[in-house]
């Protein structure tokens, strides 16, 4: 069995297990926002879609990553136990990179919908969090 290839797919999983989590948090209170909006009969904003969906793409990073490690793991068999280190870190990166740009994915749908005021700080801030998954995605693939 390769090992490698096991950390490869850890990174994919864990990495799309954060963005569930993080899409959860971030929907639910897109949701809520929402049915402020209509108790309030105010026009529901569809922009708050993009906080709810943001961390759908800790899972592409992911993928990218698995990719990279499974051609990685295929040429160099000998680092299995390095591949599953790699994968476990950067898929724990990824992932709480996920959850925590819907925590604050779902701050800013709250604030956008109850004042339909500062999307772009709001999205701001969302993709600065998503910067730390990105840097957990490039270094690891340079360190490869």
């Amino acid at each position: 069995m390769n090992l490698g290839l096991l950390g490869a797919g850890l990174v994919m999983g864990i990495s799309a297990l954060g963005s569930a989590i993080g899409i959860g948090i971030a929907g639910a209170a897109t949701i809520g926002a929402w049915k402020k909006c209509y108790a309030a009969d105010k026009p529901a904003p569809m922009t708050l879609l993009a906080f709810a969906g943001a961390p759908l793409t800790q899972t592409f990073y992911g993928y990218i990553l698995m990719l990279e490690m499974v051609k990685a793991a295929e040429t160099n068999i000998g680092n299995g136990w390095m591949y599953i280190g790699f994968g476990i870190a950067s898929g724990l990166a990824i992932a709480a990179s996920a959850i925590f740009q819907g925590k604050a994915g779902a701050s800013a749908a709250d604030a956008q919908g109850e004042t339909g005021k500062g999307f772009a700080q709001y999205i701001a801030v969302v993709g600065i969090v998503e910067t730390v998954a990105l840097f957990a995605m490039v270094l690891t693939m340079i360190s490869l």
